[in-house]
């Protein structure tokens, strides 16, 4: 990878808002949803959920893609029980993005974005590879390993959201139309804290 895509890659890393939206910017914009279904949640969403006093925890697992090629592999996370209340939409979204919903209603906050290069070996790797094995029919690249992960409130029930890069987002530009940012606007960006989407 060049120095400019590791610098283009680092940009989608930090950039606020909507990823969907950022996308969809750059030609047709799809959603794959390849599994919402109960599951047990993986350590560091644990971490930041908590163990569900009682019931079950659901997971939704997707693939982004523009104009017909994959480029994020995304994960979210909630205790199951904030399907009645808070989160309950989450029901019916089909294949309609999770953006749909974090970036309309005033009352959703979000964590701090927080980039991360998950480990080449883990369980969240190899379950994502062969995921999107199945959805793409291509072997996902050695280098998609860097992720983003955030909490987003809303009513005080939390959601995660993990997403994981395709080296090719790269070579589009995360900012279009407009100079990108220096890193000092992306580090006040990514202050620590809860903030709108």
């Amino acid at each position: 990878m060049t120095v400019s895509a590791r610098a283009s890659l680092r940009a989608w890393l930090r950039a606020p808002g909507s990823l969907s939206a950022r996308l969809a910017r750059h030609g047709r914009f799809e959603v794959q949803v390849l599994r919402q279904a109960t599951a047990k949640l993986r350590a560091p969403e644990r971490r930041a959920l908590g163990t569900p006093r009682r019931g079950c925890t659901l997971v939704r697992e997707v693939v982004l893609s523009v104009d017909g090629q994959a480029l994020v592999w995304a994960r979210s996370s909630l205790h199951k029980s904030a399907l009645a209340g808070p989160w309950k939409a989450l029901k019916g979204l089909g294949r309609r993005p999770l953006a749909d919903l974090l970036y309309r209603d005033r009352r959703v906050r979000r964590s701090t974005l927080q980039p991360q290069r998950i480990a080449a070996h883990g369980p969240t790797r190899r379950h994502m590879a062969r995921q999107w094995a199945r959805a793409t029919g291509q072997a996902a690249p050695r280098a998609m390993l860097w992720s983003r992960h955030s909490v987003f409130k809303r009513q005080g029930a939390q959601l995660r959201i993990l997403e994981l890069f395709h080296p090719d987002v790269a070579a589009l530009a995360p900012y279009p139309g407009t100079r990108r940012p220096n890193w000092r606007t992306l580090a006040w960006g990514a202050r620590e804290g809860w903030s709108r989407p």
